[in-house]
């Protein structure tokens, strides 16, 4: 509001009319179009902004947009953050129809369950340590849809094919066995021609390879394929299943055989020659831990999930640091890469951001030094970061962002919200850059912030805009007392089958891992805690932009609000006294805004508090004036508005209930 007189303080408890302006809620658009409409994410909603990426229509309805010159990073949250509960995942994308693979009804349910059964192969291949653990893994598939008899693995050398393990066969009294690569056998073939071979019945077999195909009939297998085992461009063996029953080598057998023998190369490799990978690998994951832990008046539960690569962990991190004055810190951060390269690295700046919170630097400045170490380490690689120092007694969090996905905030009654924080860029860009500002948050009892990396939210084929939708629909039910089973929930619900109609749904393997870090500030009362929802925010004299932040998470709080016309209104009124704060005074601005009662008949609070000496009152602007109307707007709009003293400054109020009308009905004001 841009008016800021001297005299004393104004108090007004009169119910007055509200803007009747168009609704405008999430969901389908009423006959004709809206005016305007967000643009939802194009590029990732969660990540830094990608001013320059092309922005699709949005999916999920309209949402008039006062001010369209704002970023594009909170407009995409504030689309996100207004999606309605419980909408389906498999639509929320842009273009709202996301299909999922397989399809529906008893056609489907075959490949389905085939699917199943070859992600949780694959899961057990990619920890795969030895041959014998990945003829287990193989071994689990066996079905009547793939009627598995028994494999061999070669290995190939300069004149021969060695037989480095069989699995279903006889042992041969621990004989080697060396096969020259001149024999007529359809595995030296595999090697010369570089592709696969099928042979669906004894009758082919002895065909194509007259002189060996007895060594086959002896054991009384059907069919037989063989597949080249390929690394790093060359092929490194041949891998040999049999089958108890004639199979037809279809296009989706064939599929299946070539993704499996792309996860056993890569399973070979590891025991080959990455046992010290491996070892390295497993001994940075330990030093992370998992579980809960708990710190007098906030609680963390964390989780890693190898999601894919081969490796025990890649490029993803979180670590817990305690700090001096029963502080802590929290740190998510994820390495480009998913090789040993990128978990070294990853090793290496864990270490560093240690040890610089360790000497008492702030967060801003554990960033910067952290990107400048790693430009000193690989001028090739970037990382991306947030770190938090919170304390647990008070619930405050200072927070820098460096290219990471923003977290999400968790209300105690469950509502879920992105929260939008200001960053800089990933660490290792631009070694010189020193801006990360600090966002400073206050973390109420019964909330949970949630940072996790990219991968919970893009694992099984889903972008940041579906992917967000699973994740709030995970993390959204129970209650916040469970925060293990609240992680737990969230991972089964991105890496594991889920059922959905009563069918189970796949997740895809994804080449990605998960690195998850859960915060709470509990509550230390006896008695349960009245949900609420309250969020906190400080704008600088020097960050006008934190005007369009706090209207997104104005309306993020309120995305279920029963009268849209009142969402308009509250960011109206806010934004007056946030900009009278602003353009009166040299003081920052704080909003609080609260939700409180049971859905229908909440009230709404909104105060704006600064530290200035002077108090406003209202008067009557001219039809030319440019200020002065922000007092009468409260007074029209709201219900009840004041001002209070503070022991230093002022505060500004005002509240709407959520089941009022506009004065006697009389339509717009």
């Amino acid at each position: 509001m841009n008016d800021r007189d001297d005299g004393p303080p104004a108090d007004r408890r009169t119910t007055g009319q509200r803007s009747a302006a168009t609704p405008s809620t999430p969901g389908p658009a009423p006959d004709g179009q809206p005016e305007e409409q967000p643009d939802p994410p194009a590029s990732p909603p969660v990540a830094d902004e990608q001013p320059d990426s092309p922005a699709a229509p949005p999916a999920i309805g309209e949402q008039h947009d006062e001010h369209p010159d704002r970023p594009a990073e909170l407009r995409q949250i504030d689309a996100l953050n207004e999606i309605p509960p419980g909408r389906d995942e498999a639509g929320a994308g842009p273009g709202g129809d996301r299909t999922r693979e397989g399809g529906a009804g008893a056609a489907g349910q075959a490949p389905r369950q085939r699917d199943v059964t070859l992600i949780e192969a694959g899961r057990a291949l990619a920890e795969a340590t030895s041959l014998e653990e990945v003829f287990t893994a193989l071994a689990s598939l066996d079905s009547p849809a793939f009627p598995l008899d028994g494999m061999a693995v070669f290995g190939v050398t300069e004149k021969s094919l060695n037989l480095l393990g069989r699995y279903g066969y006889r042992t041969g009294g621990g004989r080697t066995v060396r096969m020259p690569i001149t024999t007529d056998h359809p595995a030296t073939e595999v090697l010369r021609t570089g592709r696969a071979v099928y042979l669906p019945t004894v009758e082919e077999y002895r065909e194509r390879f007259p002189t060996t195909w007895r060594l086959a009939a002896r054991k009384g297998s059907r069919s037989w394929a063989l597949l080249p085992l390929v690394s790093t461009g060359r092929i490194t063996g041949v891998w040999l299943v049999a089958f108890t029953e004639q199979v037809e080598f279809d296009g989706a057998l064939r599929n299946t055989l070539v993704t499996l023998a792309r996860l056993m190369s890569r399973a070979l490799d590891r025991t080959h020659t990455g046992e010290a990978e491996l070892a390295l690998s497993r001994g940075l994951r330990s030093s992370m831990g998992r579980g809960a832990s708990q710190y007098r008046g906030m609680t963390v539960a964390s989780r890693y999930v190898p999601t894919g690569g081969g490796l025990m962990v890649g490029g993803d991190w979180y670590d817990v640091i305690d700090l001096p004055s029963d502080r802590l810190a929290l740190v998510i951060g994820d390495v480009q890469g998913h090789d040993l390269h990128a978990a070294t690295l990853m090793a290496q700046l864990r270490t560093a951001v240690h040890a610089y919170a360790a000497e008492g630097h702030g967060p801003d400045a554990v960033l910067s030094r952290t990107s400048r170490f790693l430009t000193s380490l690989d001028e090739d690689r970037f990382a991306t970061c947030i770190y938090i120092e919170a304390d647990p007694g008070s619930g405050t969090l200072h927070v820098a962002r460096a290219g990471h996905p923003h977290p999400v905030l968790r209300m105690p009654d469950g509502t879920c919200m992105i929260k939008h924080i200001r960053g800089g860029l990933p660490l290792g860009l631009m070694p010189d850059e020193d801006d990360y500002p600090v966002n400073v948050l206050e973390l109420q009892a019964g909330e949970v912030m949630m940072l996790c990396t990219d991968g919970l939210i893009e694992t099984g084929g889903h972008d940041m805009y579906s992917g967000w939708v699973r994740v709030r629909d995970a993390l959204s039910p129970g209650p916040a007392d469970d925060l293990e089973g609240m992680a737990d929930r969230l991972v089964q619900g991105v890496v594991g089958p889920v059922t959905e109609n009563g069918e189970e749904r796949l997740t895809p393997r994804n080449e990605d891992d998960i690195a998850l870090l859960m915060l709470r500030r509990d509550t230390g009362a006896q008695h349960p805690v009245r949900p609420v929802r309250r969020i906190l925010i400080t704008i600088e004299q020097d960050q006008a932009e934190g005007l369009a932040e706090a209207r997104t998470e104005l309306r993020a709080l309120l995305h279920d609000w029963t009268q849209p016309d009142q969402v308009d209104t509250a960011v109206l009124l806010a934004s007056e006294l946030l900009g009278n704060v602003l353009v009166h005074t040299d003081q920052s601005a704080a909003l609080m805004a609260s939700v409180s009662g049971e859905p229908g008949t909440r009230t709404l609070r909104v105060e704006v508090t600064d530290s200035g000496d002077e108090l406003p009152h209202q008067r009557t602007p001219g039809e030319m004036a440019s200020s002065g109307r922000g007092l009468v707007l409260l007074d029209i709009l709201s219900d009840q508005w004041s001002v209070r003293p503070e022991s230093e400054g002022k505060t500004v109020w005002f509240e709407l209930a959520e089941d009022s009308v506009t004065g006697d009905d009389a339509g717009p004001v």
